[in-house]
């Protein structure tokens, strides 16, 4: 009963640690998540970069979370491979200094911030605000986590097993690297694996060394993460992971054999301590930064290990651009709706790789980029045929009421879809290239305009895909309002252009109809992603039947 209560409490704690880490990046990634884009993407030299990186680590609460931001962008040569490995480097300093923030003794503060991150989020209708409310409740439940671990170790900090376990892996430090190395894959968070491991050195239940090999274990099963989760990428962007593992872990495995074979004269810099440990973290995540001018002897070798695919193997292997809409003997109507939900999944996703690289066309002409833009708006034309052909061949007659509301939303929003890519193909790539033909620029002021709102549509669009695969009543009316929002921000850019144009800024000038033009379309582009929202709204009873204040009959005058 006493081991069964021990690993109770253990997972409980782990667990806790686990979704507070999550809380906090979750609420930074929805606050501020399309300006994290327009960070990364800016140009800057490698050094430069570092910094970025260390400040969305420490955002983000996790390094891994930005590797795969940047390999993301890696895709198709939005970010380069030396400036993209700067930033995972960064990240992964940035991960290290928030364990030093967070294994600080906190605990008078873990009640304050739960009581004003309850207040702002459960009281208040602002959807900054209640971000902020998440963000400070997962700081408060990182620190009642570690507590709890805390009190959770201290029982068998004495007892029979755990010196016995101890004398092994201080013995077999690659045991001890390789458990440390599980342990933070096994959790996928190298800042809670580190953590419970200060934490466990701390009550003395492990000798430091043993938390050393445990710590640079970690740093490779973190480095692991990033490779797992970005297994489906294209080639492009899982060189950056990659790269970033070789580099981490030939580093980690290095320091471990240095450390534990000059334990007498290293110990004595760094003490025995748990924050000892944490000096160890940051120093050698520090170190890594040397590697940086060395970076770009990676690049070949990784373009070799992984090649980029042509694209005719691309549309044959990946299943975005497959339908998954077959032919022949039609099955039952779940199974058929569900089929359809799946299709316009999939153009939703075409539409979304269509949108993301539009302002990088504008900032520079790319005809890859953009010929790959046009087959893809061929293959959402095509999905949407095989839609209409789709639901055509489903027995009306026979389905329920629900079913036909079903039916005919997913069929308007595939065609919602296929309007916003006709908005990219046929309106916004075309004003690009008039501005490169007229070697025309937008104003600094004025692009960062276009930068955000292309951010929150974007973002809109990732909320809208999760309202099409749940149809949740609360995501559809926060889809809705950020509708209204995008008409804010649209109307707001407009009034900064005119202010710009009084005050002859030559930029704003030359490119005005452009910039007002850009707005809008993509103010467009938001309407039609998010009418997925209407449907549900509308069979929950809260979309207004009319916008006009006061409804009057037909040929009667309204007083």
């Amino acid at each position: 009963m006493l081991v069964l209560a021990f690993l109770t409490h253990l997972f409980g704690a782990t667990m806790l640690l686990l979704f507070a880490v999550r809380m906090v990046r979750t609420g930074i990634e929805r606050a501020f998540g399309p300006r994290f884009r327009r960070l990364v993407t800016t140009r800057r030299s490698p050094i430069q970069l570092v910094p970025v990186g260390v400040m969305l680590a420490i955002l983000l609460q996790s390094s891994a979370a930005v590797t795969l931001l940047v390999s993301g962008l890696a895709t198709g040569g939005t970010i380069g491979f030396v400036p993209a490995l700067a930033l995972v480097l960064g990240g992964d300093l940035g991960s290290a200094l928030v364990i030093q923030v967070l294994s600080l003794k906190l605990d008078w503060i873990a009640p304050i911030l739960l009581i004003v991150g309850g207040i702002l989020f459960l009281k208040t209708e602002r959807r900054a605000l209640r971000q902020a409310g998440r963000i400070i409740l997962g700081i408060a439940l990182i620190l009642l986590s570690l507590d709890l671990l805390r009190e959770t170790m201290e029982p068998i900090r004495d007892s029979a097993f755990l010196p016995a376990m101890s004398a092994y892996l201080e013995r077999d430090y690659l045991t001890a690297f390789l458990a440390g190395a599980v342990l933070a894959f096994v959790m996928h968070s190298s800042v809670a694996a580190i953590l419970m491991c200060v934490t466990v050195v701390a009550i003395g239940a492990l000798p430091f060394s043993v938390g050393v090999s445990l710590v640079l274990g970690a740093n490779l099963g973190s480095a692991l993460i990033p490779v797992w989760l970005s297994r489906g990428y294209l080639p492009d962007a899982r060189r950056i992971p990659v790269a970033n593992l070789v580099i981490r872990g030939t580093g980690a495995l290095a320091m471990l054999l240095i450390l534990n074979g000059l334990q007498s004269q290293i110990w004595s810099h760094f003490g025995e301590g748990a924050h000892s440990l944490i000096l160890l973290h940051i120093t050698f995540n520090t170190a890594l930064l040397l590697a940086i001018p060395f970076c770009s002897l990676l690049e070949k070798p990784m373009a070799a290990i992984l090649p980029t695919e042509d694209t005719d193997t691309m549309v044959i292997q990946n299943p975005a651009f497959r339908s998954v809409l077959t032919e022949g003997e039609a099955p039952p109507v779940p199974q058929a709706l569900a089929n359809l939900r799946r299709e316009v999944l999939r153009m939703a996703g075409i539409v979304g790789d269509m949108f993301d690289p539009v302002m990088q066309i504008y900032a520079a002409p790319d005809a890859d980029k953009v010929k790959h833009i046009n087959e893809q708006d061929e293959f959402v034309n095509s999905a949407l045929d095989g839609v209409r052909r789709y639901a055509a061949t489903l027995p009306t007659d026979e389905l329920a009421r629900p079913q036909r509301k079903e039916l005919r939303s997913l069929v308007d929003y595939a065609i919602a879809l296929e309007a916003a890519g006709d908005i990219i193909v046929k309106r916004l790539l075309p004003l690009a290239e008039e501005m490169h033909e007229s070697d025309q620029n937008f104003s600094p002021a004025g692009r960062s305009e276009l930068e955000y709102i292309h951010g929150s549509a974007s973002k809109n669009l990732n909320l809208a895909t999760n309202v099409l695969i749940s149809s949740d009543l609360e995501s559809a009316r926060q889809l809705l309002q950020r509708k209204t929002e995008m008409g804010r921000i649209e109307r707001k850019s407009r009034k900064r252009h005119l202010q710009r144009l009084n005050q002859g800024d030559v930029d704003s000038l030359e490119t005005s109809d452009k910039h007002v033009e850009t707005a809008y379309l993509m103010k467009e582009f938001n309407s039609w992603i998010v009418s997925i929202a209407h449907p549900i709204l509308d069979r929950e009873g809260q979309l207004l039947k009319s916008r006009l204040a006061n409804e009057t009959a037909p040929g009667q005058a309204a007083r």
